[in-house]
């Protein structure tokens, strides 16, 4: 990866859609599509995708918790307790392992009978939104170094903007992760709780997996286009990219199920730590699979504008949303350079300074003899 994008590097740069460049990924010749294709594996590896996935893993436990209280505390608002807690506990049953589950129980419990669930379930949901924002701005950080460029958006600028995102964001996942985690037994289960017959359940069961794909394109193509600091092409509900991403996510997922059910036993060997060790990989594979759609995005756009005969193969030439923060970084890191080319120039001087006295020493010792 070259450097980031300095100051005003791309300021004179075409509008992202100019006309001299191809129009669609179909336009590219054979030697851009070799190109783009070797350029991303490269870059996917230069810009060390598989640390940033950890990172971004990371940030994503984090939001973990936080919901966790959320929704526990919802049971204590919204419904029985007692009844709320057994329902989630069934759903929860087939997921994790039993060592798990006898911690879990009672802290629901706990905190769905508490008088202060309705406190709860606001700091909840406050802290999750919260910590949610740390993945997307993680991601952004992560999207600004594929695109080669700064963060050029003023905190007041960028945070409402990262926050609604992250708002957008948890709603879309959740509700991934509600229609995939509700199949088979569970389903039929949470059909007879809310009073859903079977033809509903089937029903439901079918037209489920449209959506879910139909959520995470909007998802995948929302981080995409809103994090970076770069003036994109139009916004696409689904880009090159965003479908080599969830591709290789799907797939990726599949093999994953498929190693764990023919060749590992973590539940032997990590015991009641295995659903979450689990867990913890298949989020790291999501987030690789992310990264390595928003590479190839990046590289695409990089053979569109060398087709069009731009300088891009060392730098792309997108213009920034907003410079306002590299200017204000770009100051300080010439104040600070400032600052220590001024202790460097001191430091000469006094050396040569010293190195003078030292060669005089010589002749006042020889005259000190002659008297």
């Amino acid at each position: 990866m070259s450097a980031p994008t300095a100051p005003g590097t791309s300021q004179g740069a075409p509008a992202p859609d100019d006309g001299s460049k191809p129009d669609s990924p179909t336009d590219l010749h054979t030697q851009s599509w070799g190109y783009v294709l070797r350029k991303t594996l490269h870059e996917f590896g230069e810009d060390q995708c598989t640390d940033i996935a950890a990172a971004l893993t990371y940030y994503a436990v984090l939001a973990v918790f936080p919901a966790i209280i959320a929704l526990v505390s919802m049971i204590g608002v919204f419904a029985d307790p007692a009844a709320a807690v057994d329902n989630v506990v069934q759903i929860l049953r087939p997921l994790v392992s039993s060592q798990i589950l006898g911690l879990v129980e009672p802290f629901l419990e706990n905190v769905a009978k508490s008088d202060a669930a309705g406190v709860g379930l606001v700091i909840g949901l406050l802290a999750a939104l919260w910590s949610a924002s740390g993945y997307v701005g993680a991601f952004s950080r992560a999207m600004n170094r594929i695109y080669e460029i700064e963060e050029g958006r003023p905190f007041w600028k960028l945070r409402p903007v990262m926050l609604l995102l992250t708002f957008v964001s948890v709603v879309l996942a959740a509700t991934v992760l509600i229609l995939l985690v509700v199949s088979g037994p569970i389903l039929q289960s949470v059909g007879d709780v809310v009073g859903l017959g079977d033809a509903a359940v089937t029903t439901f069961s079918i037209v489920k997996w449209p959506l879910v794909l139909v959520m995470v394109i909007v998802l995948v193509g929302l981080l995409y286009y809103v994090t970076p600091n770069i003036q994109q092409p139009k916004f696409k509900w689904i880009s090159v990219g965003a479908a080599a991403a969830i591709g290789i996510w799907i797939l990726a997922s599949v093999a994953f199920g498929i190693y764990l059910a023919t060749f590992a036993n973590y539940s032997k060997t990590y015991g009641a730590a295995a659903s979450v060790i689990v867990a913890l990989l298949f989020v790291w594979i999501t987030n690789l699979a992310l990264l390595f759609g928003a590479e190839l995005d990046s590289e695409l756009e990089r053979g569109r504008q060398l087709q069009a005969g731009l300088p891009a193969e060392e730098d792309l030439q997108l213009p920034p949303r907003d410079t306002t923060n590299i200017k204000k970084q770009a100051k300080k890191r010439d104040k600070d350079a400032a600052m220590g080319r001024k202790i460097r120039r001191e430091a000469n001087r006094r050396d040569d300074a010293s190195g003078a006295g030292n060669d005089d020493a010589p002749h006042r010792e020889q005259e000190r003899g002659n008297r």
